[in-house]
């Protein structure tokens, strides 16, 4: 696949078929996408890669948390924060919040529905595995963060060509203690994002959903060109 079709075709999938992902195929996806460019070739990350028994504790403990409004550790505090309200940030936000309940129809009103939804993600949308990026709780949070963003991306587009979708969320690492525990990952690790990684159901209404861009121009201030 080329790249530009991998970067157009990539989208966030929030239900998946129960037909499994190799471990050659998730083993060749992360070989790829470890060839992201990152500060001095530090290559900060690691990945942990959830599938059977483990993931599925992880998911039941996960919402077991969610349903008792119990806060995240102190360490994973920084995801509670929201765009600001009045933003453009905030404005896209809700758009495509819009638009995926509006597929799902969920009114605004229905408290149960709108809970369900949000444990999807605690769920890793019922995919068949998830790979957990971590890095060590040493290494500067900033520098950390551009450079998985870069190997994020890459885990996308690499698993793109091998016809498996993905969905970067940070819902899956949000009970970070949980997911430690039950994947054996040692307290020096932070925990930056999850991808859900697997085989699309076409047939559920949220995978239909188009994202939009804005454009180009309005983003772009050319600087003595």
């Amino acid at each position: 696949m080329e790249v530009k079709e991998a970067i157009r075709k990539r989208k966030s999938i929030r239900k998946f078929t129960s037909q499994p992902v190799s471990k050659e195929d998730l083993r060749s996806v992360l070989e790829l996408a470890a060839w992201a460019p990152s500060a001095e070739n530090t290559q900060p990350w690691e990945f942990f890669v959830l599938g059977g028994e483990v993931l599925d504790k992880i998911r039941e403990a996960n919402v077991e948390k969610v349903r008792s409004f119990e806060l995240p550790p102190e360490e994973m505090h920084y995801i509670l924060v929201e765009r600001p309200k009045g933003s453009v940030y905030r404005e896209r936000q809700i758009e495509i919040g819009k638009a995926l309940f509006e597929l799902m129809d969920i009114p605004r009103e229905d408290k149960v529905k709108r809970a369900a939804w949000m444990e999807r993600g605690f769920r890793y949308f019922e995919a068949p595995a998830a790979i957990i990026i971590a890095a060590e709780m040493s290494l500067p949070l900033q520098q950390t963060f551009l450079d998985v963003g870069a190997v994020m991306q890459n885990i996308c587009l690499a698993a793109a060509d091998k016809g498996l979708y993905t969905c970067i969320e940070n819902q899956g690492v949000t009970y970070a203690d949980v997911v430690k525990k039950h994947a054996g990952i040692p307290e020096s690790k932070r925990l930056v994002a999850a991808i859900a990684i697997g085989y699309p159901d076409w047939d559920f209404p949220a995978n239909k959903v188009e994202s939009q861009r804005e454009p180009i121009d309005n983003v772009i201030t050319w600087c003595g060109m």
